[in-house]
């Protein structure tokens, strides 16, 4: 089986991508772990990724294409696979399904986890990160036992410049106006399913196996 999964930041569509493919022993393929390890494995295709992550610059459609196609090749994913992260717009959508039909392996699923802005927001804007180690609490959900002090190593707390209200509105913004093509794009072929993502994670993840099971 080959899933997508789509969904605004702060959604929760990368953890129930890792536990789907946890639950039904499918690769997990995040482009950005993806892209990481072909830079690190020195591959053709990372050393031209190489070049755009340093400076920061977007890696384009046909270099993380060219990563999804190293990993099918490697045979990794050959009993299926949960695609994180891709693709994010109507162009990488047609080139992905060339790609895998080529391949004899089309899309079965797209799983959109739905989540609206003022959900997103809640979430997102509630993170806290240890400045020291990196910890991640959350205001509601995870709180630090101090106000302001990481549980882990004494740390301070910080609101990250991408947890701030305006800048995740503007992501959310920007998402919607990416994403909208490509959801239409897989409602026509049929093979969308919309999740409620303000559920509990628990009840996501039963939403999610039986849309993947139906």
């Amino acid at each position: 089986m080959r899933i997508v999964f789509l969904g605004p930041p702060g959604a929760g569509k990368g953890t129930q991508a890792k536990m789907l493919a946890r639950r039904r022993n499918l690769a997990h393929l995040s482009t950005g772990d993806m892209l990481r390890a072909a830079v690190a494995g020195k591959t053709v295709v990372g050393l031209v990724a190489q070049g755009y992550m340093e400076r920061g610059a977007l890696v384009p459609d046909d270099v993380v294409l060219g990563v999804i196609e190293e990993h099918l090749a490697d045979g990794k994913a050959a009993g299926g696979f949960v695609l994180d992260g891709f693709p994010r717009t109507l162009a990488q959508a047609t080139r992905l399904d060339e790609m895998l039909v080529s391949r004899g392996a089309p899309i079965d699923r797209v799983l959109l986890i739905d989540c609206p802005m003022e959900e997103v927001v809640r979430r997102l804007s509630g993170r806290r990160s240890c400045r020291k180690c990196g910890a991640v609490y959350h205001i509601e959900t995870m709180p630090s036992k101090k106000d302001g002090v990481c549980d882990r190593c004494g740390g301070e707390l910080y609101v990250r410049d991408d947890d701030r209200e305006d800048v995740i509105k503007r992501r959310f913004e920007a998402y919607n106006r990416s994403t909208l093509p490509l959801i239409e794009y897989y409602e026509k072929k049929g093979i969308l399913i919309r999740i409620d993502g303000t559920a509990p994670p628990d009840a996501v993840a039963t939403a999610v196996e039986k849309a993947v099971a139906g």
